[in-house]
């Protein structure tokens, strides 16, 4: 890891750790996510151009390829979060003095909440993406880095499910029910899939740890 990479890191820790607003969980959420994705990165360098693993060397540059879409598109939601939270501020400070103003305030708050909600919602979907490859690079991937294809799925629950609560704190906000009834629905769907594939990643895990 070079020098400016640790600085960058330094300093997103630093910001997240003091009292100011961006970046908070969602940001935190797609920072584990895209950890997780370099994990199953990791895993799939370890087996491509090797001859035991010759038989799946396709299968592993496309894992490989698709992790690392990830991986930096996690890392542009850090940013995309911090700035539809400073959106959203933004709109609360409106003027509402007159009945139009107070109208106009509304629907701009409203619409703020849902891309509010849609950046974290983006990081879920990525970090579950992340999990379905952590799972299949866990079963044709190199053996001796099994448990980096653990780590990655466990860590993309994780990141998947904190992304969720910063979508539900958003959806509190919006008076849509077609909207929110829409999205609380594939959250759902999400969470079931993410465990199964959690658990069917570290019964790999075991399975070859013995």
């Amino acid at each position: 890891m070079n020098t400016n990479t640790i600085n960058s890191l330094t300093e997103f820790l630093e910001k997240l750790a003091s009292n100011a607003p961006p970046p908070g969980g969602g940001g935190g959420s797609a920072m584990a996510g895209a950890l997780a994705a370099a994990l199953t990165s990791m895993v799939g360098n370890l087996t491509t151009g090797k001859e035991k693993f010759a038989e799946h060397e396709i299968e592993v540059q496309d894992i490989l390829s698709k992790a690392e879409v990830l991986r930096l598109r996690m890392l542009e939601l850090v940013n995309a979060d911090a700035e539809v939270f400073k959106a959203f501020m933004v709109c609360y400070r409106l003027p509402k003095n007159t009945d139009e103003e107070k109208l106009a305030r509304a629907e701009a708050i409203q619409n703020a909440a849902k891309q509010a909600a849609e950046v974290p919602f983006e990081i879920a979907e990525a970090c579950l993406t992340v999990m379905k490859l952590a799972e299949r690079i866990a079963v044709i991937g190199n053996q001796g880095a099994i448990t980096d294809a653990a780590c990655s799925a466990i860590l993309g629950r994780a990141a998947m499910r904190s992304a969720i609560y910063n979508v539900v704190v958003n959806l509190k906000l919006i008076k849509d029910n077609a909207y929110n009834e829409a999205m609380y629905a594939k959250i759902e769907s999400m969470q079931l899939e993410a465990e199964v594939l959690e658990k069917k990643t570290l019964a790999t895990t075991d399975a070859v740890l013995g």
